[in-house]
């Protein structure tokens, strides 16, 4: 019951993301779009999301790579259904972390620099 909870949650969280724009939130165009500069900003220290892009950075390599902890071969759909938890979890993720790095720019935009803010 554990993993279909979890798998469950994954797929909420992709849903969600991907039909938020629908609700008035950034479109996947602009999520995707968004990708780059977030890398960027993270990378020179100034957007807090190193370790959610190290964790995406895992996956995305769990998922390419050909070392897997349960293999396609033997164990046929089994192992085909660990890939695409990952990749729900993984889609999730990126368009969550992308609004969340689209908020944290138009919060940042706002600022005027110089000012104090209580």
């Amino acid at each position: 019951m554990g993993k279909t909870l979890k798998r469950s949650a994954a797929f909420t969280a992709l849903a969600r993301a991907l039909f938020a724009g629908a609700r008035g939130g950034p479109s996947l165009g602009a999520r995707l779009a968004a990708l780059p500069r977030m890398i960027r900003a993270t990378v020179r220290g100034e957007y807090d999301g190193g370790l959610r892009l190290a964790l995406m950075t895992a996956a995305t390599a769990y998922v390419v790579s050909p070392v897997d902890l349960l293999p396609e071969l033997p164990l046929a759909l089994l192992g085909l259904a660990d890939d695409a938890v990952v990749i729900t979890w993984l889609a999730g993720s990126v368009l969550a972390e992308a609004e969340r790095f689209l908020e944290w720019e138009a919060r940042r935009g706002s600022v005027i620099p110089g000012q104090v803010t209580p």
